[in-house]
């Protein structure tokens, strides 16, 4: 399951998340479609590192994100909009990237950049949400020592152009990386 279909498959969250920016469920969807992608990367881009790997193991472990798709009125409380910004930054790097972010998709829907700004961290929150989610089955294996593979689960919500592979999306941004 990809992270799309994560975040939607979770009840009242496309929904939520729409109420807290001023959009339609459709419109909602619409921008999860074109921020998604960009997240996706962030993902990448920091777990193509072990130390981000680490990183995202102890986020999922310890963050508590699945809550955030369980109970996604929770989305818009007082300690979650900071964990929400901090999550966001950690994808993305900075507020520059999230505003080029926001302006592609506002291109790319119709939907205002600042709506878009609003909706970044909370769906940076949301594919969290979704990652811990999916893992847990894996994490529970590992910490019982049955092994499990972390990196295979995590594979398909990884890949941006939705090929069934990773390697050419890491090889993509290895080479703008290089450029």
């Amino acid at each position: 399951m990809n992270l799309l279909e994560s975040i939607a498959s979770s009840p009242g969250a496309l929904s939520q998340l729409g109420q807290s920016v001023g959009l339609s469920e459709g419109q909602t969807q619409s921008a999860l479609k074109a921020l998604l992608p960009a997240l996706s990367s962030g993902l990448k881009k920091n777990t193509a590192q072990p130390s981000g790997l680490e990183g995202l193991l102890s986020a999922l472990n310890q963050g508590g994100h699945a809550k955030y798709l369980e109970k996604p009125e929770q989305l818009s409380a007082a300690g979650a909009i900071a964990e929400d910004n901090g999550i966001l930054g950690h994808l993305l790097g900075n507020k520059e990237t999230s505003r080029r972010v926001a302006q592609r998709a506002s291109q790319q829907t119709g939907i205002s950049d600042g709506v878009l700004k609003q909706m970044l961290p909370l769906v940076a929150t949301m594919v969290m949400g979704a990652l811990s989610k999916q893992s847990a089955p894996v994490r529970a294996q590992a910490s019982s020592g049955a092994g499990g593979d972390l990196f295979g689960m995590l594979a398909p919500m990884l890949d941006a152009d939705g090929d069934g592979s990773v390697a050419d999306d890491l090889l993509g941004m290895a080479g703008k990386f290089f450029r």
